[in-house]
């Protein structure tokens, strides 16, 4: 077996196509009696087969060993960490950077669930993840709850998947859709970052509007994996996740040995500097989901399931405008993170690796100190850098885990950025 290369496919929600060996991908057959090479043919399904051809995810894998062959699966002793959902909470909340884990922790066991919409066995939702690991996995794993988005902060991760490699470090994202099975390891010591996981309809890129054909993420930004496979025949635990639970068998082979696929139901990554950001040259702010990466509808329209939302560096030229981000309250619900740099809404608390919740109609925005700033500065164009900070927005309200409202990360103090906040009405209108 090769080292698995890092060679990928550019597009987005295409229908591709890719084979390890020459000639191992049928032509003009999905299914014929014998696949070349040997190999089984088997169709992963994202989507109801009579979904609109559009709204259509799925790929015919050409494999070794078919899916199928597998033993009884066994509930694991030991699940992801967060202990469910906790009680209703009301309150804008905000954690520190998680630390790093003492003893080997990979990927899998480094998850700790930190807020979700709904319990798992929903057909739409979102549950919010951070994971710390300092080892590379041995196992394989599947989701069969929803399509994954990872977001690193810290450390590259090179992800092994049925379909190809992908190596992505932090400034870049991944996304693993529902039932993708895949490994990953650290290609540094160690890794931390967050995930969201998305139960109802699969991310796509956002509506352009009036905005016209260009602008936000480019479809040819995306990348997907050429076909890599694993030949092993050496005992592999395969776990996957089951309505919020792990559950796993023992293989006498390894999974990831698909030779040849077709398809859009697929691994993929993007770069975020790759997105061209827009937003005022006159004066005001565009609402901010102008930042939109990727965006999953739900059955309300207009009104996501889950949005991708990004704040790279970029130019802030608005005129007679109070620049940051204004405050707000909101119908949706947001949970932020922060991968690089500050955030141009607080001046300090809120530092890489850590993050904040603010749900439905919580009020919110830039903290006293980073007000007071904006209130006197002299309105030159700058240009905001290094910084990026992300935002999971979701139409139903995101309750925290247990482990989020009880970890020593939870800020209690997190209320007393906007203590302080003078009062500067003075009853006269300004000039």
């Amino acid at each position: 077996m090769a080292t698995a290369p890092l060679a990928y496919q550019s597009g987005f929600a295409n229908q591709f196509s890719s084979e390890a060996l020459p000639g191992a991908l049928p032509l003009g057959q999905n299914s014929p009696q014998q696949a070349p090479y040997g190999l089984y043919a088997e169709q992963l399904s994202g989507t109801a087969f009579t979904v609109a051809r559009s709204e259509a995810r799925r790929s015919w894998l050409y494999r070794i060993h078919p899916s199928a062959a597998h033993g009884k699966f066994q509930r694991l002793a030991r699940q992801l960490a967060g202990g469910g959902l906790g009680p209703v909470e009301p309150n804008r909340l905000r954690w520190n950077p998680p630390a790093l884990p003492a003893m080997p922790t990979d990927f899998l066991d480094g998850l700790h669930l930190m807020a979700a919409t709904a319990a798992a066995d929903q057909v739409s939702g979102v549950s919010v993840y951070q994971y710390t690991a300092t080892a590379s996995m041995q196992r394989v794993f599947y989701n069969a709850d929803g399509e994954l988005l990872l977001v690193p902060e810290a450390g590259r991760l090179r992800l092994h998947t049925e379909l190809g490699v992908l190596e992505v470090e932090p400034l870049e994202i991944a996304v693993l859709p529902r039932g993708m099975k895949f490994r990953v390891e650290l290609c540094e010591p160690s890794a931390r970052g967050y995930v969201a996981e998305n139960h109802g309809c699969a991310l796509r890129l956002p509506d352009l509007g009036p905005i016209g054909s260009n602008g936000l993420a480019n479809p040819r930004d995306f990348l997907v994996p050429v076909a890599h496979y694993e030949d092993l025949e050496q005992p592999t635990e395969l776990v996957q996740k089951f309505l919020g639970e792990l559950w796993g068998t023992r293989l006498a082979h390894s999974p990831l040995d698909v030779v040849a696929w077709h398809g859009n139901h697929v691994p993929y990554k993007y770069d975020l500097r790759h997105f061209n950001t827009l937003g005022t040259v006159s004066y005001d702010h565009p609402d901010p989901s102008i930042f939109t990466v990727l965006t999953a509808p739900s059955t309300v329209p207009g009104q996501a399931n889950i949005d991708f939302v990004i704040f790279p560096p970029r130019w802030m030229v608005a005129e007679r405008t109070f620049r940051p981000p204004w405050f707000h309250r909101n119908v949706m619900n947001e949970f932020m993170g922060l991968i690089h740099g500050v955030y141009d809404a607080k001046a300090d608390g809120f530092a890489p690796g850590g993050c904040s919740l603010h749900n439905c109609m919580s009020a919110h925005g830039p903290d006293n100190a980073t007000t007071r700033q904006a209130i006197a500065a002299e309105l030159t164009p700058h240009k905001l850098e290094q910084t990026m900070a992300f935002m999971f927005e979701t139409g139903a309200v995101l309750r925290p885990s247990h482990y989020a409202l009880t970890c020593p990360q939870l800020q209690a103090d997190y209320d007393a950025c906007w203590a302080g906040m003078a009062k500067t009405f003075t009853g006269e209108r300004q000039a």
